[in-house]
């Protein structure tokens, strides 16, 4: 068996092929990086509405009398808070207080979540929670059960409202219900992932083509196309929404990339919490940094941060900005260097490049 034929296909593959993407491998799947072009579907995204496929991602359900106190043990935010219909961006910690992941909590009802991880990662992280799994809990692994669509843009409500009878503004940000799009049964939800608003479609994988060739129907006239994983990127570097293997991984803690908002020390213990309260203590010896390129080039992923010669940090995420039409980055770099205005140094292949640390995220949608 080839390379090839042994990816995995999302049940849109006919939908990217029909529309002409460039299909590339992404975490063991056929995935379409682009259709008409990054540059334009990243300003599609920004003026109208993009549509993506995210059914790669991997979704558990968790469930019994003890999902609750399982779910608070083995993830660092506040599980309890959670009410049914509502969200919260949360983590997979090591003992050491380090990433196995970033995900997100979805309360379904009273002794029912769905955890919803990186593609990447699904098998490692149902392990994880299986190797963690006390009480009266029950594991599933649904991925298979679901295609995942997501609407992103400023006119995202309306062409979401012409096919649907939800009520959409009652849906606030990190909130869901139950409905149906095009006649299809899904749930929907308003997390995000571009720093623009929109809506996430939790569906059967059979209904999904026709939800999406019907919504790229209707939101035509308002400028709606279909996005591919290179506008992802660029839209949420804008955003500085960290990415897993980019800003976080199993070598970084919460409090150096700035997501320390998602710990929540009082609630209990839980998994890597013994670590986190002994680092806070002293501090994060490195910080998350935003930087404008300020010389011709752009840094990409992996290029250092250097001080006299030596390199003291490294770049974590860099592109071309189509929104600000500059070069902008993600580094981690010494706590000392981390001011804004800071000015650093970049090593672009044997390029040294200035750059300026300057204010996250990057871009702001109007409200």
């Amino acid at each position: 068996m080839s390379d090839s034929e042994s990816l995995r296909k999302t049940p849109l593959h006919a939908c990217h092929e029909e529309a002409g993407a460039r299909l590339v491998d992404f975490a063991g799947w056929i995935m379409p990086v682009q259709y008409r072009g990054l540059m334009a579907e990243h300003e599609a995204v920004r003026t109208a509405a993009g549509l993506f496929d995210v059914s790669h991602m991997g979704e558990f359900h968790v469930r019994g009398p003890d999902a609750e106190s399982f779910l608070q043990r083995v993830t660092p935010n506040d599980v309890a808070k959670l009410r049914v219909g509502r969200a919260h961006y949360s983590a997979l910690l090591t003992e050491e207080g380090t990433y196995v992941d970033d995900l997100l909590v979805y309360r379904l009802a009273k002794e029912e979540f769905l955890v919803v991880v990186n593609a990447a990662n699904i098998a490692k992280d149902f392990q994880w929670f299986e190797s963690h799994r006390s009480g009266a809990v029950e594991l599933e692994n649904a991925s298979d059960r679901y295609a995942l669509l997501a609407l992103q843009g400023p006119r995202a409500p309306e062409i979401l409202s012409r096919l649907t009878e939800t009520d959409l503004p009652a849906i606030r940000y990190y909130r869901f219900a139950m409905g149906e799009v095009a006649g299809h049964r899904a749930m929907i939800s308003r997390t995000g992932y571009t720093g623009e608003d929109g809506f996430e479609l939790y569906m059967a994988p059979q209904g999904a083509p026709e939800v999406w060739r019907k919504l790229l129907e209707v939101g035509g006239e308002d400028g709606l196309q279909p996005a591919g994983l290179g506008a992802r990127d660029t839209l949420r570097l804008e955003a500085a929404m960290a990415l897993y293997g980019h800003e976080i991984d199993d070598t970084t803690t919460p409090w150096e990339a700035g997501l320390g908002w998602t710990i929540k020390m009082a609630k209990g213990d839980f998994v890597g919490r013994s670590a986190l309260e002994a680092l806070s203590g002293r501090g994060a010896q490195r910080s998350l940094i935003g930087f404008e390129v300020t010389d011709r080039g752009i840094a990409r992923q992996g290029h250092g941060v250097v001080v006299d010669g030596e390199e003291v940090g490294r770049v974590t995420s860099g592109t071309y900005s189509p929104t600000l039409k500059k070069a902008l980055g993600l580094a981690y770099v010494p706590k000392a260097l981390a001011e804004l205005g800071q000015t650093v140094t970049l090593n672009v292949r044997g390029k040294l490049l200035a750059a300026t640390v300057i204010e996250t995220p990057f871009y702001r949608r109007s409200k």
